[in-house]
């Protein structure tokens, strides 16, 4: 295989993208660059302009503060135990409490892969709601974002588009995909990863099994109310009629999982993308 060139012809992004779109020509081109640049200068960079003290607050909105760190983790220009001490000198706030939690979360998911191997691409635990009607290949109108769903629909052309999606975003997307479309997981976690800027074996598809119930003590699924209270500054709203999150947390649950499940109102949003 030949080597990739590195000279200095190729020292601006935009040299290196047209370089590597006609070195792998069966590559997708969206035609603009990714908004999150490479490296570790500007991974440090991108560190000292994120608000720790409103990232407890806002994490779960998707216009709120989120780090937007996991591209440089992935990649190791940064180091999760480097960004706990950056963090822990800033304050000892509940913001503080909350990012470092996140940041135990992600190492635990490498932990888990470090015992288990390739055991996580299959299901970890006996799932707690039915799914062994679900299919086994991903649809093509959620693959091409063409649900009819607008919020699902802007969610997916986000995700082809920059690489990247906010984690609860990512957690919607799971959740549609497995629990309202009725598809398995292995093929929805496959799909997303090969898609996100930051993807990380791991964190990827462990989140996925814990929005399925294979790596949790119960599935995640949201309504409507949720919808809107954390997206709607971000996504367009949905048609009213054949609206499939427009249910209480009870309803859907006798909806999607034939009264198998009892929800609770609340649950956490796990964040290893954040």
């Amino acid at each position: 295989m030949q080597q990739l060139r590195t000279d200095l012809e190729l020292a601006d992004r935009e040299a290196i993208a047209t370089y590597l779109q006609s070195e792998f020509p069966f590559l997708e081109d969206s035609g603009e660059l990714s908004p999150h640049v490479g490296g570790r200068k500007a991974g440090l960079a991108r560190l000292q302009d994120f608000q720790l003290e409103k990232y407890g607050k806002q994490r779960n909105f998707l216009d709120g503060e989120v780090s937007q760190l996991s591209p440089y983790v992935s990649r190791g220009c940064l180091e999760l135990e480097e960004l706990r001490q950056w963090a822990l000198k800033q304050s000892r706030s509940k913001s503080v409490e909350t990012f470092v939690s996140e940041l135990a979360w992600r190492a635990f998911f490498h932990l888990v892969y470090d015992e288990e191997g390739d055991r996580i691409l299959q299901d970890l635990e006996k799932p707690k709601v039915p799914m062994n009607q679900h299919q086994r290949s991903l649809p093509d109108d959620i693959a091409n974002g063409t649900t009819g769903i607008p919020s699902m629909d802007t969610l997916i052309k986000m995700l082809k588009e920059s690489g990247y999606l906010h984690n609860h975003a990512r957690m919607y997307l799971a959740s549609y995909i497995v629990h309202f479309r009725k598809v398995c997981w292995r093929a929805g976690a496959d799909w997303m990863y090969s898609l996100l800027i930051d993807g990380d074996l791991a964190s990827n598809h462990l989140s996925w099994q814990w929005v399925a119930s294979t790596f949790s003590t119960k599935p995640y699924i949201f309504n409507r109310e949720n919808l809107q209270r954390y997206g709607g500054s971000v996504l367009p709203g949905d048609p009213k009629k054949d609206d499939p999150f427009n249910y209480s947390y009870e309803e859907l649950a006798e909806r999607l999982f034939e009264g198998a499940y009892t929800p609770e109102p609340s649950g956490r949003s796990s964040g290893q993308y954040q």
